[in-house]
Parts: structure tokens; C-alpha cells; sequence
């Protein structure tokens, strides 16, 4: 298995051999459901909590007598029934919401997300991003320079989550030249997630080679 290497002018510069364990896996919805809704639970901050009859201030006085009133009989002003009173089955911060994700289950999930992209033809694969300082107007040009690569037309026109680009190693120059575009996250190989992946339209791996021996070392593991 191979595929088209480009630079950042859109133009072909050689091939680069796909390791069929990383970019050749068939579709498994069930185990990249699994791995993409625990990490979205381990990422819930769970500070969310409400105040139960016995939390909120106040009434502790009876709002009027048992009986002779021709009104229902209340207790406290501050039951779940009445305005501003507690609240029933609400959340609260004692929950747990961490699950477990075995790491080869993980790095798997992420080998099928990248193969079915490949196979809808939303990877890019680019030689390198390398910049001197930080400049927004150069990394605009390499944006439009790769969105001239035939199906990757959106890569300049989508307005949200169009592109993820991976990279082996971060640059402070790089990272801060794309920083300006709301609809393209930057990040290392290593850091690399299905839940990432599958936010965005496509996908720009930079430095192919290197990226398969960091997918295969997480295999691996």
C-alpha cells in the first residue's frame, strides 16, 4: 500500500509505503463507539451539582397552618415542587464519570479511524511544515497550496473543523502561524486521538514516515 507524499506547495514530492496494520484495518463501529465515548467521559470536568431541599437557604418556616386554609398541606417553602426550591435527582459532584480504556483498544481505534479516512480519501500526507518565525500569511499559503490537491477543495472554504494537521514534532514558529485559523487544530503524532480525527473534514499528516513508526510503536505497546 502506498500513497502520494506532497510538499507545501501542493505539488507531488514521492511515496511513502502504508504499513497495512495502521492504514489498512476494516471499519469497527462498535470498538471505536467504546473508545470515543469513554474519552469523552474521562474529559468531563464533573463539577456540575445542584442543591437538594435540605442545601438550599430558608424555609424552614411552615408556609401556613395544617389545615383550614383550603390550600394543600407543604412542609417548607423549599420542596422540589415550589419556585426556588431544592432539586430532585440532580447532578452532583460525588459521580465518577472516568472510564477505562485499554491502551491497545485505544491505539486500535485510532488505526481504524485513519484507514477509513485513507479509504474516503480524507489524508494528506506532506513532507514537511517548516517555518523561520511565526507567520499567519505563510501558513495561509500552505493551506491554499494543499487545498489545490484534487478532493481536498475544502481545506480553504470550510469555515469548521476542516483539518487536523499531525506533526512528529512541534515548532513554536508552526504552531503559532496556524493558531489564528478556527478551523484547523495542530498537534504531535503521539497526542493524536479517534475523537480528534473524527471531529475533523480531513486529516494532514506531516512527515509520513515517521508518523507510521509512532503509530506502530503505540500499537505495540
Amino acid at each position: 500500500m502506498e500513497a502520494i507524499i506532497y510538499n507545501t506547495k501542493g505539488k507531488e514530492a514521492g511515496r511513502v509505503a502504508l504499513n497495512e496494520k495502521v492504514w489498512g484495518l476494516a471499519w469497527n463501529a462498535d470498538l471505536v463507539s467504546q473508545v470515543v465515548e469513554a474519552m469523552r467521559s474521562n474529559a468531563r470536568a464533573g463539577t456540575a451539582a445542584v442543591k437538594d431541599r435540605g442545601e438550599v437557604r430558608g424555609g424552614g418556616k411552615k408556609p401556613w397552618r395544617q389545615k383550614g386554609t383550603g390550600r394543600a398541606r407543604h412542609g417548607s417553602s423549599r420542596s422540589p415542587i415550589w419556585r426556588h426550591g431544592g432539586i430532585t435527582h440532580g447532578p452532583l459532584t460525588e459521580k465518577v464519570y472516568i472510564k477505562k480504556i485499554n491502551k491497545k483498544a485505544r491505539a486500535k481505534a485510532l488505526s481504524i479511524v485513519l484507514s477509513e479516512k485513507l479509504r474516503k480519501g480524507e489524508v494528506l500526507f506532506v513532507d514537511n511544515i517548516a517555518m523561520k518565525e511565526p507567520k499567519t500569511k505563510e501558513a495561509r499559503t500552505v493551506i491554499a497550496a494543499l487545498a489545490g490537491v484534487k478532493g481536498f477543495e475544502k481545506l480553504l472554504t470550510k469555515k469548521r473543523n476542516a483539518a487536523y494537521i499531525a506533526v512528529d514534532e512541534k515548532s513554536d514558529a508552526v504552531v503559532k502561524s496556524f493558531s489564528n485559523f478556527g478551523n484547523i487544530e495542530l498537534d504531535t503524532v503521539q497526542n493524536m486521538n479517534p475523537v480528534d480525527l473524527l471531529l475533523y473534514k480531513y486529516v494532514v499528516i506531516v512527515s509520513p514516515e515517521k508518523a507510521n513508526d509512532i503509530i506502530l510503536g503505540r500499537l505495540s505497546k
